[in-house]
């Protein structure tokens, strides 16, 4: 009798989680549509739809940000879309703005984190362990948003790879940076520069190298003119690279966004390791990478919109709104400024900077420390939570919609 009910229960799960997921993807794909048209990123309408239809409006769809499911989105998605980016970078214009990548995911994220520390200390009036633990949780760009704007607003090669490179690689930085942090501010341990810097640089390699290795075998598997015997099934194959490629450097305590990352990048200049696609079967693939990171894209920031809690922000409102301001146009400015100016090698201009300043959304790896935070009962959660879906909401629903706008302006549109 039990097992029975067990078994009910189980089926009347799978049918909810079944229509959320039919229900995501028809009102997903008429925002997608309706985006189009109207000409935005359309993760900013998927984000308003969201709340719309999340259990604080019209409660269509009500998936807890800690169920599996909603992590099993998160994680593959965030990944799928990372591979995306990264296929779409090209080895000779890494090569000229490397520096600027490595400082901007490192340094920048400390400046960031610091200037958002200093002016949630002062407009919230919180103690500076959860100003600082709040700075570190939303200084880290977002992959997730980033890749697909650049996707669809066709900006200078330098300045688009430039900005989605960083985002890949300073999510890393931030997670560290986070949990030393919390550490201290949980009574558990010290933060230590030199511990940090190591970790840092650890993940950072592992990561490279697990993707690195995932694709080349990817590419050899799909590409090589005598070993692709798996080529009519290269999406399939570059699903399972993503999946392996991730859990290859999590396994390894390593960055695995970064590792899928690299793994698109292998993909994406694999003609300069001799190997070459038939027309047909690259055609193939990229029709399928370009509709699974739509499907993924649009789980996401549906989702994420579903999450938002707006009795929580706004008991915050006010002064999250001038602590995201000063993220907006300060903090994000001097970290662009001090870390991209010195780089000669890249010879950015002031309007390719400038730019730089205005690309820097917030959404699925800060949402994921706040609840992170919230979930451990650290020191201040409620208030870093709260200014983190502040700065989601403004950056998202600011930000993505003008960066064609502002690149037109700036005269960077390819």
């Amino acid at each position: 009798m039990g097992e029975a009910v067990e078994a009910s229960s189980a089926i009347e799960v799978a049918k909810h989680t079944l229509m959320s997921g039919g229900i995501i993807l028809a009102i997903g794909t008429v925002t997608g549509f309706v985006a189009q048209k109207i000409k935005v990123p359309d993760i900013a309408l998927f984000l308003i739809v969201g709340m719309a239809i999340g259990p604080e409006v019209l409660g269509l769809i009500n998936i807890k940000s800690d169920s599996a499911l909603y992590q099993i989105i998160l994680l593959f998605g965030a990944s799928y879309i990372l591979f995306d980016g990264g296929a779409s970078l090209r080895f000779d214009v890494l090569k000229k703005v490397w520096i600027t990548i490595v400082v901007l995911a490192t340094v920048g994220v400390l400046i960031t984190a610091a200037v958002t520390a200093v002016a949630a200390h002062a407009a919230l009036g919180v103690p500076w362990i959860v100003a600082l633990l709040l700075g570190a949780a939303i200084a880290s760009t977002d992959p997730a948003t980033l890749v697909p704007i650049f996707r669809q607003v066709k900006i200078r090669d330098s300045v688009a790879q430039t900005v989605m490179s960083e985002s890949a690689f300073n999510d890393a930085t931030g997670a560290i940076v986070t949990v030393g942090v919390l550490g201290i501010a949980m009574g558990t341990g010290e933060f230590s520069v030199a511990a940090s810097l190591f970790d840092l640089l650890k993940q950072a390699i592992v990561g490279i190298v697990a993707g690195a290795a995932f694709g080349y075998v990817a590419t050899l598997l799909i590409a090589h003119e005598r070993w692709a015997f798996l080529a009519q099934y290269a999406p399939v194959v570059t699903l399972v690279a993503v999946i392996g490629a991730y859990f290859a450097a999590d396994g390894l305590q390593a960055s695995g966004f970064m590792a899928v990352f690299v793994f698109g990048i292998m993909i994406g200049n694999k003609d300069s390791f001799g190997f070459k696609m038939e027309p047909g079967e690259a055609q193939k693939l990229d029709e399928f990478v370009m509709t699974t990171a739509f499907i993924m894209r649009l789980f996401i920031f549906l989702l994420l919109g579903s999450q938002v809690d707006f009795h929580l922000m706004g008991q915050y409102w006010f002064g999250g709104v001038i602590v995201v301001l000063v993220f907006m146009f300060v903090a994000r400015p001097a970290a662009v400024f001090l870390c991209a100016l010195p780089d000669r090698r890249a010879k950015w201009n002031f309007n390719e900077m400038l730019f730089m300043c205005w690309t820097r959304e917030t959404g699925v790896i800060p949402a994921a420390l706040a609840g992170l935070l919230l979930g451990m009962k650290a020191p201040g959660a409620p208030v870093i939570a709260s200014v983190t879906f502040i700065a989601i909401l403004m950056t998202i629903l600011i930000q993505a919609p003008t960066t064609k706008w502002l690149g037109q302006r700036l005269g960077l549109m390819e």
